[in-house]
């Protein structure tokens, strides 16, 4: 066995390891899902994720506050993302199958910035609304989704997207803000 193949198999044991352990800490934890390393989570006892879930390195899955509905954020089976960033206060859902790329950010609320003397990190959220992505949806690499937006099922999120509106089922979006290119087919 070559060198390359002795890392990568480590660090399938490895994070295999670390899965096992941490999905004791969760608030649901499917059957055959994986959390690559390296991983951040905030409050991961507010966080629901299904089966057969891949959660790739460098991911982060945070709820900053503990007033809001549990789970705060509910992630469905098979679903794939890569260097995400979750942060939800009162609800991110991400239904079964919902493809994510590199560098994706979801939030379900915004920091205020009216407050010109105020760090902007120390100020109230501003807006918070649910997030929901559903059945099969693809998210493009460095994505942005806003609070209150719903992609439907089957939608295409284009790279470098900023959605801050809701996004039909089985259409393609892109743009900064994003708009509709096109339809699928049904």
């Amino acid at each position: 066995m070559d060198v390359l193949k002795l890392v990568l198999l480590l660090q399938r044991a490895r994070d295999a390891a670390f899965s096992k352990i941490a999905s004791t800490g969760f608030a649901r934890f499917g059957a055959r899902t994986r959390i690559l390393l390296p991983f951040r989570v905030g409050n991961a006892h507010r966080i629901a994720i299904g089966s057969d879930v891949l959660i790739g390195p460098g991911s982060w899955l945070i709820v900053p506050r503990l007033d809001g509905p549990t789970p705060t954020i509910v992630i469905g089976d098979r679903v794939r993302m890569n260097q995400t960033s979750i942060s939800a206060v009162q609800s991110v859902v991400l239904e079964d199958g919902v493809a994510i790329a590199r560098g994706v950010y979801i939030s379900d609320h915004t920091h205020g910035f009216d407050q010109p003397d105020v760090f902007i990190r120390d100020q109230p959220l501003d807006r918070v609304a649910p997030v929901r992505i559903c059945r099969g949806a693809w998210i493009g690499q460095n994505a942005v989704i806003m609070p209150g937006v719903t992609i439907g099922a089957g939608a295409v999120v284009g790279a470098n997207s900023i959605v801050r509106d809701d996004v039909p089922p089985r259409c393609v979006v892109a743009g900064a803000p994003a708009r509709l290119i096109r339809e699928l087919a049904a």
